[in-house]
């Protein structure tokens, strides 16, 4: 790719492997790999690629996310920059895109406020946790979100939850919409207490997730009213290996990358995994994680 006369204070990487940018630690390069400074220079890096038709997607720090083998055509935008978080009004806490999960907590919690520890042991970032609405424990990020800042054709717009279509693992937004962060409002809590939780959701998530390789999580949406880590052991799929890709004998909703494992590994795990539980219970899965790039 040529960008000659494209120029941001960030950072801008050619033909960037994306295994070094995704927790399965797979996925072939991506043509173009950007990590602007701020709003601004992603307004700008934004107008130079769609005034070349050049496409482009948007990734936190790759966690909940599959690149296939081929790479990304066009330019991946990392807004991992983009993480300042503030107080903004009485039990109002702003954090943007790129913060880390358990920041926000820890910030609210120096603050005296609290009601989302229970994102504290989710890898990531406040975007990718808005845009899936993340969450644990029946309790998800949007309920708690006050309203969300979106890049919507070249404008910062601020929507209120009340604008917005979500539900569980889902919110609606338009293409090519960009979140840039979020506004949360929360209770007043005791710091000792959203310490404890911190720790007891952490040491349940290390009790049950230390899945001893890399992962994205749990790799499969839980269908209504069930789970599905136990659909995929009732198929038998628990330790199932496609090359390098395995379901963990640990938890068996997470795949995982044993060693040496490519995204077509992955692909074809998660298909015979997903035939498996149609088989056994009758049940579609469906992937939880995103799944990008060419083949």
């Amino acid at each position: 790719m040529d960008i000659s006369g494209l120029i941001i204070r960030g950072e801008l990487l050619l033909d960037e492997p994306m295994s070094r940018h995704t927790s399965l630690k797979v996925g072939g390069p991506a043509e173009l790999f950007a990590r602007p400074a701020d709003t601004d220079d992603l307004r700008q890096l934004l107008v130079w690629l769609v005034d070349r038709g050049i496409p482009w997607i948007v990734v936190g720090k790759g966690y909940n996310l599959l690149v296939r083998d081929g790479g990304i055509r066009g330019a991946v935008i990392s807004l991992e920059r983009l993480g300042s978080i503030d107080i903004v009004g009485p039990g109002l806490v702003r954090a943007g895109a790129g913060a880390d999960n358990l920041d926000v907590v820890r910030f609210a919690q120096q603050h005296g406020l609290g009601g989302i520890a229970f994102i504290a042991g989710i890898p990531g970032t406040v975007g990718g946790a808005i845009r899936m609405n993340a969450g644990a424990y029946g309790q998800g990020i949007l309920e708690k979100t006050e309203c969300i800042t979106l890049l919507r054709d070249g404008e910062v717009r601020e929507f209120c939850m009340d604008q917005l279509e979500f539900g569980y693992r889902h919110l609606e937004l338009l293409a090519g919409d960009v979140i840039l962060g979020a506004t949360f409002r929360l209770a007043t809590h005791d710091p000792r207490e959203t310490e404890e939780s911190i720790r007891k959701d952490l040491e349940l998530r290390r009790s049950k997730h230390n899945v001893g390789h890399p992962s994205a999580g749990s790799f499969f949406r839980n269908p209504a009213g069930q789970a599905a880590w136990r659909l995929i052991d009732g198929a038998g799929m628990r330790g199932e290996r496609v090359g390098g890709a395995q379901v963990s004998t640990v938890h068996s909703n997470f795949l995982v990358n044993a060693g040496g494992a490519t995204a077509r590994d992955f692909l074809r795990l998660s298909a015979r995994v997903k035939e498996a539980v149609l088989q056994s219970s009758g049940v579609v899965l469906e992937e939880e994680v995103r799944i990008v790039g060419e083949e």
